[in-house]
């Protein structure tokens, strides 16, 4: 584990083996923080935060209480996580966090916003600056303002043509009952 000498880390928090923790980040007392993660300069993570394994949260990023982040997950420059959905200043409202999960391999683009209380899916990718406002599919495409399905993409993150094959493996995918999902074994 690397802890950059300007970063706080309160007594408490779990990090895992090979984690890296950058300039000026903030890691809460009471954060569990998987093996081989990267937190980018000016992180804060909260008391009540689940982060996987490899997972990635480049610069600028806060992940509030009630944030869960399966491994692998990416959050890309500058996105926003929330966990009150009417926050008032002179109201407290910390018993009313709602629970966000983002699922395995997900992609989180720069600047994009998740409202709390969604799941993201696995190996979903949310595009620069959209705005998550409802669940997102495994595998989904994600982009605008409210986020919307505009494609698929593969455990790759490549986005896939009709023939929901993979351009960068070759691997293929099929659609069931409105959903994605892998066909066979990933090789």
């Amino acid at each position: 584990m690397t802890i950059h000498p300007t970063a706080i880390v309160d007594d408490g928090a779990t990090i895992g083996e090979g984690t890296r923790v950058w300039h000026w980040s903030h890691i809460s007392g009471g954060a569990v923080i998987g093996r081989d993660c990267s937190l980018g300069q000016n992180v804060f993570v909260g008391n009540r935060v689940v982060i996987g394994d490899r997972v990635k949260i480049q610069n600028n990023v806060s992940v509030y209480d009630a944030v869960t982040l399966e491994d692998g997950v990416f959050c890309g420059p500058s996105m926003v996580f929330t966990n009150v959905i009417n926050p008032r200043a002179e109201i407290e409202r910390k018993s009313e966090f709602r629970a966000t999960l983002v699922r395995r391999g997900a992609t989180l683009g720069a600047n994009c916003t998740v409202i709390c209380g969604v799941t993201i899916g696995a190996y979903a990718m949310i595009g620069a600056g959209a705005v998550v406002t409802r669940d997102v599919p495994d595998f989904a495409l994600m982009t605008g303002l409210p986020a919307r399905r505009v494609g698929w993409v593969s455990h790759s993150g490549e986005r896939l043509g009709d023939d929901l094959t993979c351009p960068a493996t070759g691997y293929q995918y099929r659609l069931v009952n409105g959903s994605l999902e892998p066909q066979g074994e990933r090789s």
